[in-house]
C-alpha cells in the first residue's frame, strides 16, 4: 500500500540569516530637514557661509554626519526666535524655515565627501571673546555626540587666510590653548563671505573638543 502522507506541511520554510547587529545610528535619516543649512533670512546682508569637511583619523571623509549649530546673531545676542522645525498641520511633515525670522539654529548632515555648508548671520562677539558658532558633531563610531566651536575672524579678510584677528588676545578659551591647538578652532576666511572649517576627529590635528561638566 503507497505511503499518502503529505511531507510538505512538515518541511521548515527556509530563513535567511538575520546580521547580529545593525550599523547605526543613520544620522542621515529623518533628522535632517528641509532649509536645515539656512539659517540666514533670505536677502539678509549679513548672511556669511560656512563649510568645511568632516574627516576621520586617517583623514578619509566620514560621509553620514550630522552637525548641529548654534549662534548669535550680528549683535551677538543669541536668539529668542522659534520657527526651525516648523510642522505642516495638514500632513505632519516639516515645512522648514519661514524665511524670515533668524532662530540661530541650523542642523546639516555632510555629503558623500564628508562636506557640509551653512549659511547663517556673522555672529557678533559677546562680552570677552571672539564672535564664534558652537557646534554639536554626531557620527558613526561617536558613543557620545562631541561640542567644539568655529571662531570666525574679527575682522573680515581681504583676501583669502590674510587679515582679520583671531581673537586670541581676548577670548579666554583661545588664550589658554597652545597655538597649534588653538589653529584647529579657527575658520579661514575666502572671498565673498565664506569661510572653510574642517573638523578632525581624531589624529594629528584633531579638532579641540569641549567638555561640558
Amino acid at each position: 500500500m503507497a505511503d499518502t502522507t503529505d511531507t510538505t506541511a512538515m518541511t521548515p520554510t527556509p530563513v535567511l540569516p538575520t546580521p547580529a547587529h545593525t550599523i547605526g545610528p543613520f544620522y542621515g535619516y529623518a533628522l535632517p530637514f528641509p532649509g536645515g543649512a539656512d539659517v540666514a533670512p533670505a536677502g539678509h546682508p549679513d548672511t556669511i557661509t560656512v563649510h568645511g569637511r568632516v574627516l576621520d583619523g586617517a583623514g578619509a571623509p566620514v560621509p553620514d554626519a550630522l552637525l548641529e549649530f548654534w549662534g548669535p546673531g550680528p549683535d551677538g545676542e543669541p536668539p529668542c526666535a522659534t520657527g526651525s522645525l516648523r510642522r505642516d498641520p495638514v500632513t505632519g511633515g516639516f515645512l522648514g524655515r519661514d524665511g524670515i525670522r533668524f532662530t540661530g539654529f541650523g542642523r546639516v548632515p555632510t555629503d558623500a565627501d564628508g562636506h557640509w555648508a551653512l549659511r547663517t548671520l556673522r555672529p557678533g562677539a559677546r562680552g570677552r571673546g571672539a564672535p564664534y558658532l558652537s557646534v554639536c558633531v554626531f557620527a558613526r563610531g561617536l558613543t557620545r555626540h562631541l561640542f567644539t566651536r568655529v571662531y570666525l575672524p574679527v575682522f573680515l579678510p581681504e583676501e583669502p587666510g590674510e587679515g582679520g584677528d583671531d581673537g586670541a588676545a581676548t577670548d579666554p578659551l583661545l588664550a589658554s590653548l597652545a597655538p597649534e591647538r588653538r589653529a584647529t578652532l579657527l575658520a579661514m576666511g575666502e572671498p565673498a563671505g565664506s569661510y572653510r572649517f574642517d573638523i578632525r576627529l581624531q589624529g594629528a590635528a584633531e579638532t579641540v573638543f569641549l567638555e561640558f561638566l
